[in-house]
């Protein structure tokens, strides 16, 4: 395979809350001290974080959020949402760093300058149109997701969700969109946030039939995920895929401080394989969630040692 970008550098890892926060900026440094350790550097090519304007931001968000979110930065007090997503000094810099990078890396994608791309502190899946939610300031998926029709007019794109929660905030901005072909593994929401995601939702409208959830029960293993993927894969393959998108959150491996699933990063290694044989040949792997330092380490390396190596 090969041909793999990698966007590293300070201004990823500013996104973050403080101690004892799970989300903490030291996410970045887990992650890329195994990255080198295995020597994946010199298998990939390494890009700086891309920084946007705030109009950016309003490809996906209203302009009233991300007012509020310009407000906040300065003073980083109070909650961007209800209670779970803290403000902080710098939060729209933060924030404006990721959605710069992970657009950066689709541009990357769609001008052949890369195969796959992968930026580890993205994938913010539960922020929704209106505002903040579950740790997301905001929705770097649902803003990539709309650049790539915008700016590259496509009209097929497939989003693949790993992480133990269910990408809301994807899933339902874009539910009666046919333009997203969705497919998301998470824990069942009866045991775990937010609570959505059920197998009988499969989206809306013209979009009926192009969205696929897939619930796992608290305890669900490799084992069990291997039964349920040809499913999915079967499910991908029925569209003529033009880009594809893996939000790769490593909290689904057993070990999670705040989750229940107990996967390993064989599964992520499996899907980010299969992902890259889809036939348009490009791939953006964003890392999403994980609380378990050695586990995103061990999972998101693990996704660039199968595409680089």
């Amino acid at each position: 395979m090969g041909n793999t970008c990698v966007y590293l550098g300070p201004e990823l890892a500013r996104y973050g809350f403080g101690d004892p926060h799970p989300f903490g900026t030291d996410r970045m440094g887990a992650f890329q001290q195994e990255f080198e350790r295995r020597g994946l550097p010199h298998h990939t090519h390494i890009l700086p974080p891309v920084s946007a304007p705030a109009k950016l931001l309003e490809l996906f968000h209203t302009p009233t959020y991300v007012q509020l979110l310009e407000g906040k930065t300065q003073t980083g007090k109070g909650y961007l949402d209800e209670g779970d997503t803290p403000a902080f000094e710098g939060v729209l810099e933060a924030s404006l760093n990721v959605a710069g990078t992970v657009c950066h890396a689709a541009d990357q994608l769609m001008s052949g300058a890369c195969a796959q791309a992968f930026v580890p502190i993205a994938g913010l899946h539960h922020a929704r149109r209106t505002g903040a939610a579950g740790f997301c300031a905001i929705n770097d998926c649902g803003i990539v997701i709309e650049h790539l029709k915008l700016v590259h007019g496509l009209k097929h794109i497939a989003y693949i969700d790993i992480d133990a929660h269910h990408g809301d905030g994807v899933f339902y901005a874009f539910e009666d969109d046919p333009s997203l072909i969705f497919v998301d593994f998470h824990e069942d929401g009866r045991f775990l946030y937010p609570g959505t995601g059920a197998a009988v939702e499969t989206g809306k409208g013209a979009a009926t039939g192009y969205k696929m959830n897939i619930p796992l029960p608290p305890d669900a293993d490799d084992a069990l995920f291997d039964k349920r993927w040809p499913a999915a894969w079967d499910f991908l393959n029925k569209f003529d895929v033009e880009f594809c998108i893996l939000q790769a959150g490593a909290d689904s491996i057993a070990g999670d401080p705040i989750t229940h699933l107990q996967l390993s990063s064989k599964t992520h290694r499996m899907v980010a394989r299969a992902l890259s044989t889809l036939p348009c040949q490009r791939l953006l792997v964003l890392g999403g969630g994980g609380y378990n330092r050695n586990n995103l380490a061990q999972a998101w390396n693990d996704i660039l040692q199968v595409l680089s190596t």
